[in-house]
């Protein structure tokens, strides 16, 4: 009985709004300007660097200047990749992307 009534009332209410009439001097607002933190966004984005050399391509990943990532694709035979997991600029091969399952490595600290 209670939903009933508060559906009732509520109905009220809407109802009451949308009568209302709009003003006449209503502007358009300006559009919005980006901030530092959307800059820095911005700046987060992935670079890539790509050099072509006689018998292999070479793609270096980067982000914020950090290279994390190397895909080499030889004329020859299928690309792959050199992975820095860990951030310490040592480099491991890959095969592929998915190298199956990786255990979480959080920095919780650093001292």
């Amino acid at each position: 009985m209670r939903l009933i009534i508060l559906l009732f009332l509520s109905g009220f209410s809407v109802s009451a709004f949308a009568g209302q009439p709009l003003p006449d001097n209503l502007e358009a607002l300006p559009p919005p300007t980006l901030n530092a933190s959307a800059d820095a966004a911005l700046d987060d984005e992935p670079a890539v660097t790509i050099s072509t050399q006689t018998d292999l391509t070479v793609e270096e990943f980067r982000s914020n200047g950090k290279l994390y990532m190397i895909k080499v694709t030889p004329k020859i035979g299928p690309p792959y990749y050199l992975v820095d997991d860990r951030g310490d600029g040592k480099f491991a091969r890959q095969e592929s992307l998915d190298s199956g399952f990786r255990p979480p490595r959080w920095i919780i600290k650093k001292f």
